[in-house]
């Protein structure tokens, strides 16, 4: 099997060449899925094929069949490469398969793990799945022979958290098309920086800057979330390995036929109920666009969704996967399939691989939930592509990076001290205000700190003034105070505005006591705190682990 694209130790790096013409992405078949400005791809046309520079939003070629089985492969690995059960020699030939490379190249160092009161800590991977051409196997699986051997796309990018207790296990996936910053990234092998990003690029190019780990570094810069281990998959293996689970069931809600007109399409037929599926026909079904919900890869993403719950109820059943033969097949496959990050603490060893599966195996199906990060669509040149929901998306990053459960079965929490008591009435009380409504995509709000210190007046505040200087950008509105006998008087600001007592914190970084409106406060009104304990967004289509009941939507014209 061939090795990954992507830079790491046993890889050749390359670096994008200018005018290299763009990927069509598609599949080995004879008709591309995705009509051209459809909403598909990720990889740019060239200059001279298209007119439009690179970094425009306008979609081209041949596009959207490479999101195929290749984060399932992650998972399966995970939960099956340990079952091979070889001698050393074996086991050694398994590790030397493996590709390594580094975890983060961004200069952001990340945050520690918060442990909770039995000193435990989460886990979070990173799974991508890459559209790499480096080999004549997967050139043959993904097409595109015109850009063979180009920089490889992160289209598939999923985040997996498993709970400090171990007893959940949250998804969370990233629309490939999702516009936002990357951060700095150096490549490690060529040397070459690639700078901050002054505006915004689509996820899936954050592979090209350097490997796995400009991913890593562009999923922290986003969401805050500690990211501890990534695994990357690319077309190679990937079918052998689907085949040797026996069989995925899947249901659709009608008959429906993948297939258009003009021949696009991936060709997935399927009757109305639920049919198990493997080799070619789960390869379509994970590729599906045209045919589900409403044809977009938010409705493709949704299937994946549950393929992969599916997938692994059938392997905690474990049906299929008693061959010692197959298991060694699956395993070679997968090992040779995987890159995964190096170094004392990474995953680069069979072993390690295999401790981790033991880790994951904790955890029933009824506690896993899968979701999609909250988007909403662009306007403008950014009308095809996705943005970060306002509100919902980092309510479910601060879930995920407080470890509660997305399946609304968090431990109850005790409840929480007290506010102290205040040490001057609201009039002889001076609260600093400042504008951090400021988003990656949206310009701060126009007057909302003087729209809240008109509130703040309101409540008897009114030696409050407006910061004008300070505009750093807050996600959430927070209160600070600099020394503990102002704790009671911020926590009177907090509750007289309806903000949690949590968002009150001590800093030294201020002189007295400082309200920061955050992007979750953009709207005139009074303050809604997000209840991140209580629910996860509905915008996030959480889908749980042992829902046997989920069927897809069959798009209209799709019928037969």
């Amino acid at each position: 099997m061939a090795r990954s694209g992507t830079p790491g130790e046993g890889t050749r790096p390359r670096v994008r060449q200018a005018g290299r013409p763009g990927r069509d992405g598609g599949l080995h078949t004879e008709a591309p899925e995705e009509e051209p400005g459809s909403g598909g791809g990720g990889r740019r046309a060239a200059p001279a094929e298209s007119g439009h520079r690179r970094g425009s939003p306008k979609r081209h070629g041949k596009k959207g069949k490479r999101r195929v089985l290749r984060w399932v492969a992650s998972v399966t690995a995970l939960l099956i490469i340990g079952g091979a059960g070889a001698g050393y020699l074996y086991i050694q030939h398994l590790n030397g398969n493996l590709k390594k490379a580094d975890l983060t190249l961004g200069d952001k160092k990340m945050a520690d793990h918060k442990a909770n009161a039995a000193g435990q800590t989460p886990m979070n991977i990173l799974l991508i799945g890459s559209d790499a051409r480096d080999s004549k196997e997967n050139q043959k699986l993904g097409g595109a022979k015109e850009t063979f051997g180009a920089p490889p796309l992160a289209d598939v990018q999923m985040l997996l958290h498993l709970s400090a207790d171990r007893s959940n296990m949250s998804v969370i996936s990233m629309p490939r098309d999702t516009m936002l910053k990357i951060p700095k990234c150096t490549n490690p092998e060529t040397k070459h920086v690639y700078p901050a990003t002054t505006g915004l690029e689509m996820t899936n190019e954050t592979l090209g800057r350097g490997g796995p780990g400009c991913s890593v570094a562009t999923w922290y810069e986003l969401t805050g979330i500690t990211i501890d281990h990534f695994m990357m998959i690319d077309f190679s293996g990937v079918v052998s390995m689907a085949d040797a689970i026996g069989g995925v069931p899947v249901c659709v809600k009608g008959n429906v036929y993948s297939h258009t007109s003009t021949g696009k399409g991936s060709g997935l037929k399927l009757e109305k109920g639920t049919t198990k599926i493997k080799g070619k026909q789960a390869l379509q079904w994970l590729r599906t666009r045209y045919g589900f919900e409403d044809g977009t890869d938010l409705g493709r993403t949704h299937a994946q969704h549950m393929y992969m719950n599916s997938m692994v109820r059938e392997l905690r059943e474990g049906t299929k996967l008693t061959d010692p033969g197959k298991l060694m097949s699956l395993a070679e496959a997968a090992t040779d399939a995987l890159t995964v990050d190096k170094g004392d603490n990474g995953l680069g060893s069979v072993n390690r691989l295999y401790d981790l599966a033991e880790e994951l195996k904790k955890v029933p199906t009824k506690r896993i939930t899968m979701t999609t990060m909250p988007n909403v669509y662009g306007t403008g040149t950014l009308k095809e592509r996705v943005l970060p929901k306002p509100g919902d998306a980092e309510q479910l990053f601060q879930m995920v990076r407080d470890d509660v459960p997305l399946d609304g079965k968090a431990a109850k929490r005790k409840t929480p001290a007290a506010a102290k008591k205040p040490t001057a009435t609201p009039a002889e009380t001076p609260v600093t205000v400042r504008n951090g409504t400021r988003t990656e995509v949206d310009y701060p709000v126009k007057g909302r700190a003087t729209a809240v210190k008109d509130l703040l007046a309101g409540k008897g505040y009114t030696q409050s003034t407006i910061d004008s200087q300070n505009t750093e950008p807050a996600k959430r509105t927070g209160i600070l105070f600099p020394t503990v006998d102002m704790e009671g008087n911020a926590q009177a600001v907090a509750k007289a505005l309806g903000i949690p007592l949590t968002a009150v914190k001590k800093s030294t970084d201020v002189s007295g006591i400082t309200l920061t409106v955050g992007a979750d406060w953009r709207e005139d009104g009074d303050y809604h705190a997000p209840s991140a304990e209580e629910k996860t967004p509905d915008s996030a289509r959480a889908l749980n682990g042992d829902d046997k009941t989920a069927c897809m939507d069959i798009q209209p014209g799709f019928g037969w």
